[in-house]
């Protein structure tokens, strides 16, 4: 039985006032009233406000090598619950907004690296004068959906609203090839992959070099990012630089040029084709790319329309997304009669369904394994090797810096100073994850805070500098 500091009906009439249950409410109060609360709260604003934090309980000891003597020591026993919160890292928006958007912040800064130059990335600024586009591939038309074409009323005779709840659905679900759609979403793994084989196929040829003589004098480079269409279908985003032999601290070739870039580009994606055999009473089918491939130019060299950022920020926003974005379940689906519990719409759930149905037939593709994701089983964003920095490299520059913050403030020596002097010991255990419903609340709440005096610094610069190509991205 849930026992109230106050009477029930207050709190009734509390959380009405504040837009929550009496239960959330009851644990809030809770939470606050606990004598830990001021280091519980100072926990969860060092992980962002993370929604879903790891918990963690053990101890670490920094000692000195020489004398034994104990520099430093921690211990969980003395914490809330006695557990250390650090934050879970999820990518997902939907799972996480504020460990989404430090991985979005990561990717920003990885794409603008590889698009403007960073040398603290090992980036040179150079690869502002090399060939770079920014270019989208989309899937093939499965069957006609709501939409928004430029004649302004969609095929069923209506103009929608951009909020439009019907935008992507099926406009004829009994003649949908929904089939088509996931094993599609399936294969787009393979689909990019023989596209980049491909492309340096096509660069060859239109330099009139053979594919190892192409080797030796450029190098393509690129960093994409996967996007869910409303209808269901994967599309990828991508940033694709030309470079010298040796990456981008080399000069392309003379001949390297945006436009013949963009004809490639838009070759290779033609070429691409892959076979699914038929099995059972589905038929065999040629996976390809879509008609419509988009490429443009990226600001620099008198080409201003698509800034750096702009496309920094756009590929870095997606890479925070999933499937979640048409209405699906973010996590995994154990078996169909789930689907009753999720209120899907009724396009995702026959995509759903589609996935099921085509499992057995096609067991080594694990169908119904990523039916959630409609299909999908790739990675959402990748990146070639010299493209720029990684998104590892990222995370260790940050936790490096945070290290030092805590030596300096424990008084521990910098390990440049005493290399090999220092012994840590440290013993830790999984002790759980999440929040109560009261301590969910005041994480968001706090989440909000560190959102809204990051908005108010971005803004702050916005004004000394003039323009703001950040978006939300910049981490």
């Amino acid at each position: 039985m849930t026992h109230f500091p106050v009477a029930p009906a207050a709190v009734a009439d509390v959380a009405a006032a504040v837009g929550t249950d009496p239960l959330t409410l009851a644990d809030l109060l809770r939470v606050a009233a606990d004598p830990g609360f001021d280091r519980w709260r100072d926990q969860v604003r060092r992980t962002g406000g993370c929604s879903d934090p790891i918990h963690l309980s053990g101890s670490t000891v920094t000692r000195d090598r020489r004398t034994g003597d104990v520099l430093y020591s921690y211990s969980t026993d003395a914490e809330p619950g006695g557990r250390l919160r650090v934050a879970c890292g999820n990518r997902r928006a939907s799972r996480c907004p504020s460990c989404a958007w430090t991985y979005a912040g990561d990717t920003y800064h990885l794409i603008r690296a590889g698009i403007s130059g960073d040398e603290r990335k090992d980036v040179p600024v150079t690869v502002r004068s090399h060939p770079r586009v920014f270019a989208t591939l989309t899937a093939p038309s499965f069957g006609p959906v709501h939409n928004r074409p430029s004649s302004g009323r969609c095929r069923c005779g209506t103009a929608h609203d951009e909020t439009d709840s019907r935008l992507g659905m099926a406009l004829f679900p009994e003649r949908y090839d929904y089939a088509g759609a996931v094993l599609w979403n399936n294969y787009a793994g393979q689909l990019w992959q023989r596209f980049t084989i491909y492309l340096r196929r096509e660069i060859a040829a239109r330099a009139g070099l053979s594919q190892r003589a192409l080797v030796d004098c450029c190098r393509v480079s690129f960093g994409k990012v996967a996007e869910f269409q409303k209808r269901g279908a994967v599309h990828f985003h991508m940033v694709v630089r030309l470079d010298g032999p040796d990456g981008p601290g080399t000069a392309p070739p003379s001949w390297a040029s945006v436009a013949l870039l963009d004809d490639a580009i838009r070759a290779a994606a033609a070429r691409v084709a892959v076979s699914v055999p038929a099995a059972g009473e589905f038929p065999a089918r040629s996976l390809g790319w879509g008609t419509q491939v988009d490429v443009q130019p990226i600001g620099g060299l008198g080409h201003e329309e698509l800034t750096e950022g702009a496309v920094a920020s756009y590929v870095a926003k997606y890479a925070t997304k999933a499937a979640e974005t048409t209405g699906t379940a973010d996590r995994r689906i154990g078996e169909l009669a789930e689907l009753d519990k999720l209120h899907l719409p009724a396009h995702t759930r026959r995509l759903i369904e589609a996935c099921w149905a085509l499992d057995a037939a096609y067991p080594e593709r694990m169908l119904a394994r990523w039916s959630h994701m409609l299909g999908f089983r790739g990675h959402f964003s990748t990146k070639s090797r010299a493209y720029s920095t990684t998104l590892g490299a990222l995370r260790q520059t940050r936790a490096d810096y945070r290290a030092a913050q805590e030596r300096r403030e424990r008084g521990l020596p910098e390990p440049d100073d005493a290399e090999g002097s220092t012994l840590v010991l440290a013993h830790w255990t999984y002790a759980g994850h999440g929040h109560t419903p009261g301590e969910s609340w005041l994480a968001a709440t706090i989440a909000q805070d560190i959102k809204t005096n990051r908005d108010t610094a971005r803004e702050a610069l916005v004004d000394l500098s003039g323009h703001d190509d950040m978006g939300d991205c910049d981490g």
